[in-house]
């Protein structure tokens, strides 16, 4: 079976190629029916509807880099690709990236790509930071070793480093959902959702530093980080999951141009919240000085997922809810 989507996050593509206009409207960019790679020359996976693009990002030469996570696809060929924007309709067209060998689920843990949804491309030293969620569909746990975040030379496609997670994110309970970087520092915020420890959400936020590859886990469990209590997520009317409700916690993060905000929303929720990063670099901060630092920016009122800050510090979040932005 086949299925035509239009993610939401390519429609948003048109706002970032236009630097974030101070009115923006969001029009189709491209619409496929399923996937497929380069071996199989435009013919869609047979399992596409398993492997939907989720996030998509830009690099300085206007190459389009997508994730197509393993979430329901385990036998994907790759779920980190570059997507030839040529080709506008039928199956999208994608290259595995750094190659199909780094994204063979069956190489080891600690060095191969197994399973990426969310991604950041930096500008400064032209790398890519691919966090790897660990598990792919199917398995319990993450093998050990296989939570990570792998930077990669954009050029090169060769591997700069490799920051394990294990000691901060739980195999079995931990959802690692989306990065924000700070390119000048070389650090990287990492949303944890805890989805997979749900409804008793491990969630919290990962500050991983490149320099030493060390990881922190700060805001465990804090209110701002979790599921509201009660909360439906809402798609095009309907509840998501109905039944069988969808329990996720922190999921899209992002920092502002100047690194002085570090911001997030939760998706079973409708609130958008922010800290200094300053704080968060802190190893010695407590996790009672983190709480009071956490500002809530007011309800969005819909359901969010991704969100990105364009170059004059606006804050864009996906609305679930309302199939937009806000």
């Amino acid at each position: 079976m086949q299925t035509r989507f239009a993610a939401a996050i390519l429609a948003a593509a048109a706002l970032a190629a236009s630097a974030f206009a101070a009115e923006p409207s969001l029009e189709r960019w491209r619409s496929y029916t399923g996937v497929s790679w380069d071996a199989a020359q435009g013919t869609p996976f047979a399992n596409s509807i398993g492997a939907p693009i989720a996030g998509i990002h830009f690099d300085a030469k206007g190459r389009a880099f997508v994730s197509t996570p393993r979430l329901m696809a385990p036998d994907a060929p790759a779920m980190l690709s570059i997507l030839d924007t040529r080709v506008t309709s039928g199956p999208a067209r994608l290259s595995a990236f750094p190659s199909t060998a780094a994204n063979d689920v069956r190489g080891a843990p600690g060095t191969h790509l197994r399973n990426v949804l969310g991604f950041h491309i930096e500008r400064r030293n032209g790398w890519l930071w691919a966090l790897d969620q660990g598990f792919v569909a199917g398995e319990a746990e993450a093998p050990p070793g296989a939570q990570k975040i792998m930077v990669i030379d954009l050029e090169s496609r060769k591997t700069v480093k490799v920051i394990l997670l294990d000691a901060v994110a739980d195999r079995k309970g931990s959802f690692l959902n989306d990065i924000a970087v700070d390119e000048a520092r070389r650090l990287a915020f990492v949303s944890d959702s805890g989805l997979r420890s749900a409804p008793r959400n491990q969630a919290a936020i990962i500050v991983a530093d490149f320099a030493t590859g060390r990881a922190r886990r700060v805001l465990d469990r804090h209110p701002s980080v979790l599921p509201q209590a009660g909360a439906k997520v809402m798609s095009h009317g309907e509840e998501v999951w109905p039944g069988k409700p969808l329990v996720l916690g922190v999921n899209g993060i992002a920092l502002s141009p100047d690194a002085q905000a570090l911001y997030w929303t939760v998706t079973s929720g409708t609130h958008a919240w922010a800290i200094p990063p300053a704080l968060l670099r802190d190893p010695q901060a407590t996790e009672a000085t983190l709480a009071k630092a956490v500002r809530g920016l007011g309800d969005i009122g819909g359901n969010t997922d991704g969100i990105v800050t364009g170059p004059d510090g606006t804050l864009y979040i996906t609305d679930v809810t309302r199939n937009g932005l806000a």
